[in-house]
């Protein structure tokens, strides 16, 4: 089949789609075509200044304003309650939104007049009591455009909320912002596009309105009498200038479309389109202490803030929690464990887990978000894309009631803290990961918070700004006065930013421990590989640890028979060989190279073997050289029995 060529870069269009969708063009450009063909032009100055029809324009511009304005206040919540809640008949409520869209105009006003009418539903009880009649006024032809015009408003910007991601409304609970608050000065900004675009939309369908407006509120000269009703007039008279007020309302109709054209296509992105990220750049200078008063002092009594945590989870996860003040907790455990889970309970942001929170002595349980003092730095940062990094980082204290000048005067100090104060004019898209991190986290230190928790805030940085950033956090959480929970999967974060590493599994505890006890005695297999070690879990037998994914391990201290183990053995202890070996080693097995990988100076091996698990070995480069190592090399490996270190589950 013949195909023909796009202009833009793509794929071609089949003859057999391309057809139609031309005979469609022309049927939707012809009738415009017509109207342009069909003005007289040279009365068209005269016509579109007629007393009757400047007269309908400017009760069609007051109607449809008002009815923009009614929208804007019933329709924005509407289109958020849709959006960010479930409640029993949704369904049915987002069907009513759309009926007027699908229902003949007209059938709408008549629905209309025996709603509001004077014999109405609640007509005479509206005239009775307030005086107001709606039919053959103009707030009738107020009622009827909103009613009609209403529907765009709600799904344009419902589709935006959709598309915004929760987690910008959620950090900014956790600073302190009421759910009023959060809407005004972080929903309603981040979806601007989508609300201009449907207050837009709705705007010009509200002008464009006749047959609610004519069925319900008559058509009334100077009451009543839109342009659209003056068109339909003027056709009787006179079609000249029928047709030429028709080429106005087109008019007002393109100029609405061109202005929405690829501009309110949805959410604000990271980053503009085209840019390049920018590179991290150090920080000028050596970061401060992070104590906001100087040593000694905290409170207005002299004291300084102190607040232990006390948390008893339930549901999906089953833990009980206590730490001291200033004590940083580190979170780990394979995807699907309960660690996200954990922080949205202590948060109280989800309905899988429920967190009895104590922090001090006070039990914050039944608080709502905002007002438990919990601050939260989610693993992108979450940065308000609207703000700039100076009005990202006061939120919290604006959201406190700190006066203006006061928070951006304490935000800048804590930019100056982090390394990022040259960068607080920018907005979240010109500034690079590493920067946007230090920000994030000066954000939720300027609310002083009583539990800070932070969810793989370095997982999306490359090494060099990961380690300038962890050197960052850990000289800052060394004044924290608080606790802190750290959710990361890299081992150095844990050995180096934690006092307590906390292993969860399906929810469940499995290890609460110091960063060296869990390193030399790992009770979980994710936990020992994430350290690097090999990691093999069974049941202990009469002649070793009879292993769960086949093989026998040889052991030098035995277990008690049918005691479930873990076997670590350090990839270091494992011996690499071309031949089988002989002497004292217990544990033999032949393989195959599978992967070689650099780990610093040293090489990783991978080795698969059919006697036993996969195995990782660590060797210079030099001894993989004189092995002749490769892919799909057969080796053999050994380990003794001395070097297995195992662990009671």
């Amino acid at each position: 089949m013949r195909r023909i060529r796009s202009r833009a870069t793509g794929p071609r269009a089949p003859i057999a789609l391309a057809i139609p969708a031309l005979l469609a063009i022309a049927f939707l450009l012809l009738p415009l075509i017509g109207i342009l063909a069909r003005t007289s032009w040279g009365d068209l100055g005269t016509h579109l200044t007629s007393p009757g029809t400047t007269q309908a324009l400017k009760l069609s511009l007051l109607v449809s304003f008002w009815a923009l304005g009614l929208s804007l206040v019933l329709g924005v919540p509407l289109a958020w309650l849709l959006a960010r809640t479930d409640f029993p008949g949704k369904t049915f409520v987002r069907s009513l939104v759309l009926l007027p869209m699908v229902l003949p105009p007209t059938v709408g006003g008549v629905a209309l007049l025996l709603g509001f009418g004077r014999r109405g539903l609640i007509g005479p009880w509206l005239e009775d009591t307030f005086g107001i009649t709606l039919p053959f006024h103009t707030s009738g032809a107020v009622l009827a455009a909103t009613f009609v015009a209403m529907p765009f408003l709600v799904i344009s910007l419902e589709g935006a909320l959709g598309g915004l991601r929760p987690r910008y409304e959620e950090t900014a609970s956790s600073l302190g912002a009421s759910p009023v608050r959060v809407f005004f000065t972080v929903t309603l900004p981040m979806v601007a596009p989508g609300l201009a675009a449907g207050a837009a939309l709705t705007w010009a369908r509200a002008l464009g309105e006749f047959g609610a407006t004519i069925t319900f509120a008559g058509n009334l000269p100077g009451t009543t009498q839109t342009l659209p009703l003056q068109v339909y007039l003027l056709l009787q008279d006179n079609p000249e200038a029928a047709t030429s007020v028709s080429l106005l309302l087109l008019a007002i109709a393109m100029l609405v479309l061109i202005g929405l054209r690829g501009r309110w296509t949805g959410t604000p992105s990271a980053a503009p389109a085209g840019v390049p990220a920018p590179v991290d750049e150090p920080p000028p200078g050596p970061s401060p202490d992070i104590r906001t008063d100087p040593p000694g002092k905290g409170d207005a009594d002299g004291t300084l803030d102190s607040w232990p945590l006390h948390a008893e989870v339930t549901g999906f996860n089953e833990l009980t929690l206590d730490a001291d003040a200033g004590t940083t907790i580190a979170v780990v455990g394979p995807n699907g464990a309960g660690k996200t889970t954990l922080l949205r309970a202590l948060l109280g942001l989800t309905p899988r887990a429920h967190a009895a929170l104590r922090l001090g002595e006070l039990d914050v349980s039944a608080l709502p978000t905002h007002r438990r003092g919990v601050a939260w730095v989610p693993q992108d940062g979450a940065l308000f894309p609207h703000l700039g990094a100076l009005a990202n980082t006061a939120y919290g204290l604006r959201a406190q009631g700190v006066p203006r000048a006061e928070a951006r005067r304490r935000a800048q100090q804590w930019l100056d803290r982090l390394g990022v104060g040259h960068l607080s004019a920018r907005k979240p898209s010109q500034v690079s990961g590493g920067q946007a991190q230090r920000i994030a986290l000066a954000r939720a230190l300027a609310t002083r918070p009583r539990l800070l928790l932070l969810d793989e805030p370095l997982a999306a940085l490359d090494q060099t700004t990961r380690a300038q950033v962890r050197h960052t956090l850990r000289t800052h959480l060394a004044g924290f006065g608080g606790v802190c929970l750290i959710v990361t999967h890299d081992p150095v974060e844990t050995v180096s930013l934690a006092d307590r590493v906390l292993v969860l599994d399906d929810g469940r505890v499995l290890q609460d421990a110091p960063p060296g006890e869990v390193t030399r005695h790992p009770r979980s297999p994710w936990v020992a590989r994430m350290l690097g070690r090999n990691a093999w879990p069974g049941t202990a037998t009469a002649d070793g640890l009879e292993l769960r994914d086949g093989g026998l391990l040889v052991l030098a201290d035995p277990l008690p028979a049918g005691a479930p183990a873990l076997a670590v053995i350090a990839p270091e202890a494992v011996s690499v060989h071309r031949a089988e070996p002989g002497g004292s080693p217990r544990n033999i097995w032949a393989g195959t190279v599978r992967e070689i990988t650099t780990s610093g100076s040293r090489l990783r091996v991978l080795i698969t073997s059919p006697q036993a698990p996969d195995l990782v070995a660590e060797i210079t480069p030099q001894a993989a050289a004189e092995l002749g190592l490769a892919d799909g090399v057969p080796v053999w490996t050994s380990v003794k029995a001395t070097e297995v270190t195992t662990v009671a589950l």
